[in-house]
């Protein structure tokens, strides 16, 4: 086994998911994974602290390109609208290889008390990251807390149609999260 091997981290998180699927999170070992990626366990350990966080391998990468997007939105530009301009920046990190691994990883995590818990946590970190960089723009709280809320529910909607639509489809993310949003910016204004 090569030491440094490029995409090794990519590597190992097809490995898991795979394995995850095949024979379950809890029966799935770091040595399994290892062995599967053809890396050494070190190698694991130099990319993620356990077993656990590659699930949530592009978290703190989704989560900057979010609050990144907002930030950079014109200064006219409504709590909604930054959300939209930080959905399309942090879509650009989602290419084919998220979208081939979907439907395996979100079998693995409908499989796992444990991977459904982590799955919150990434969930409740992508929209606290929504929420403080509106916060930033100057943002009331309630409202950039609502806002980053829909652009979380907008994401997981528009995530799960893009992959979906399968491995062989052209079309990019930002479509369906910024589709997602539209709708359900649409039904938040009909609650009224």
């Amino acid at each position: 086994m090569a030491r440094w091997e490029p995409g090794a981290r990519e590597r190992l998180v097809v490995a898991a998911v795979d394995l995850f699927t095949e024979q379950g999170y809890d029966a799935t070992t770091v040595a399994q994974i290892a062995e599967r990626a053809g890396v050494t366990k070190s190698t694991f350990f130099r990319h993620f602290p356990d077993k656990r966080e590659l699930l949530v391998a592009g978290q703190e990468t989704l989560s900057r390109l979010l609050a990144e997007g907002i930030a950079d939105a014109p200064a006219d530009a409504s709590p909604l609208e930054a959300v939209a301009a930080g959905l399309e920046r942090a879509s650009s990190a989602m290419g084919a290889m998220s979208r081939e691994l979907a439907p395996r990883l979100k079998a693995a995590v409908a499989a796992s008390a444990e991977l459904q818990e982590r799955d919150a946590l990434k969930s409740v970190s992508l929209a606290a990251a929504m929420t403080t960089a509106l916060i930033a723009r100057g943002t009331p709280d309630p409202t950039a807390a609502l806002a980053g809320e829909l652009g979380l529910l907008a994401f997981k909607r528009g995530y799960a149609q893009w992959s979906e639509a399968g491995p062989d489809a052209k079309d990019e993310l930002a479509g369906y999260a910024l589709a997602a949003l539209d709708e359900l910016r649409a039904a938040s204004a009909s609650l009224g």
